[in-house]
């Protein structure tokens, strides 16, 4: 049985729930940059020893927001995919894009940070929940190519550039032969193909690019998903 937080173990949660919206704010309103631990001691009225005993570092802090929101559109985007079933691979790029485009809207402060302009002397901790969640995202991609892929070669036959495992940061390489054995190098050039497809106009809707000329972004991000499908044969 599950024992009731205390008292002061609420206040602790709901402090550290502000210290993260409050990183998130001045994310939107003045870049990477203005993430800083003394800003947001300043605006909730805190001293700067106050708020290090919730996140001793900047550099924390970040590493928690990025594992939180990558761990969680991940999760959505995961569970977009896995409603479509295995037969339909088309089916499930456009849910998993679909999914992605989604969490952006609703959370474009939460975009910006994962994929946005880099949090200026940070580095994502190797051994941290958001690394697993860029892991997950990056093997989903390429299985979502990995599927699609026998279709796709079939249609292309004797066109395009042959790729070489060389071309690809070898950390990617190892990973991607580990997982998908089945799959050649140029597999990894067409993931980042379609990464780049289904991110682009979703950067250009998130930095105010796209939505002044249109008033209905989202459906033309779908039809370049389908689009997308249509040029792998997955029609």
């Amino acid at each position: 049985m599950s024992q009731t937080p205390s008292r002061r173990d609420r206040l602790r949660t709901e402090t550290s729930a502000e210290i993260k919206a409050i990183a998130m704010r001045l994310l939107a309103d003045g870049g990477p940059s203005a993430i800083s631990l003394r800003a947001i001691a300043r605006e909730m009225g805190m001293t700067a020893g106050a708020i290090y005993s919730y996140f001793a570092t900047r550099d924390d802090l970040v590493t928690v927001l990025v594992g939180e929101i990558y761990t969680s559109v991940v999760d959505a985007a995961e569970a977009a995919r896995d409603a479509v079933p295995e037969a339909d691979p088309g089916g499930r790029i456009i849910a998993w894009g679909k999914a992605i485009r989604d969490w952006a809207v609703a959370d474009p402060e939460g975009f910006r940070l994962i994929y946005g302009d880099p949090v200026p002397g940070y580095q994502l901790p190797a051994e941290s929940p958001g690394k697993q969640a860029e892991l997950r995202a990056c093997t989903a991609l390429v299985g979502l190519t990995a599927a699609a892929w026998p279709t796709f070669a079939a249609g292309r036959a004797g066109h395009g550039r042959r790729y070489h495992w060389t071309d690809f940061d070898p950390a990617l390489d190892a990973h991607v032969r580990e997982e998908f054995p089945d799959l050649p190098p140029a597999g990894i050039a067409l993931t980042l193909r379609i990464w780049g497809r289904m991110h682009g106009l979703i950067s250009l809707e998130i930095y105010g690019h796209l939505t002044p000329l249109t008033s209905d972004a989202a459906a033309i991000y779908e039809d370049e998903l389908r689009d997308l499908v249509a040029s792998l044969g997955l029609t």
